[in-house]
């Protein structure tokens, strides 16, 4: 297997399939990154990257200084992709609307404080906004903003563009926390999504931050036949 130009992705296609088929048992401390060098004749670089991506995986697990191990419980990752969601719409075959609701500049109610972690005395944007696909309710987006995080919003009208699409484009994130319930409709919800109070609706709630400042706030509430599909 001697390519001084093989890449990372060849090296650990390879090693996953050692794993995989139990040539490396799990708990089997696996070669370390020169003897992988020397057989792929790789520069170790490469099968450093190699084993990284293995290790975000799941696959195995990197200990400084005592080596690589086979997982003995492999993990999978899942990646969400936050998605824009007038091209979701379009992209199962409908007709995307938007609807701004209301657009707000205030201070934050205790419970938004505390989630998004900032002072009741700091000045917060509040988006809310109905998405339809042919004409029906698809989503009801309750957004709050922290201005602090992203000045740019407080000049953003969103009365033609959503702010899930506005900020995918304004304000990189580097972690995020998502949170998917079931829940009960309230007044609110049920005449904008055309449904019985206290019906179950599918709901997605999402926080993310730029390093340690909270970037953004939103409940995405969708009638109870709303299907999300994800891949491992």
């Amino acid at each position: 297997m001697k390519n001084g130009r093989i890449s990372f992705r060849v090296i650990k296609e390879e090693l996953a399939r050692r794993i995989a088929e139990r040539v490396w048992a799990p708990g089997t401390l696996i070669p370390g990154e020169e003897v992988l060098a020397r057989e792929f004749g790789a520069a170790r670089a490469t099968v450093n990257r190699a084993l990284q991506e293995l290790a975000r995986s799941g696959l195995v697990e990197r200990r400084r200084k005592s080596g690589t191990r086979v997982a003995l419980h492999p993990l999978r990752e899942a990646r969400f992709v936050i998605p824009i969601v007038g091209n979701e719409i379009t992209a199962r075959g409908a007709e995307y609307r938007y609807r701004l609701l209301s657009r707000t500049i205030d201070r934050p109610p205790e419970v938004i404080a505390a989630r998004l972690g900032l002072s009741l005395s700091e000045l917060v944007l509040h988006v809310r906004c109905l998405h339809l696909a042919d004409g029906a309710p698809y989503q009801f987006e309750d957004r709050w903003i922290n201005l602090t995080a992203v000045p740019a919003a407080r000049q953003e009208s969103f009365e033609t563009i959503g702010p899930n699409e506005w900020l995918v484009t304004h304000a990189p994130f580097s972690d995020a926390e998502f949170t998917f319930m079931a829940a009960a409709a309230n007044e609110e919800e049920a005449r904008l999504l055309d449904v019985s109070a206290g019906a179950p609706l599918f709901v997605g709630e999402r926080i993310t931050w730029l390093k340690e400042k909270p970037i953004t706030l939103v409940r995405m509430a969708h009638p109870g036949t709303h299907r999300m599909v994800t891949r491992l």
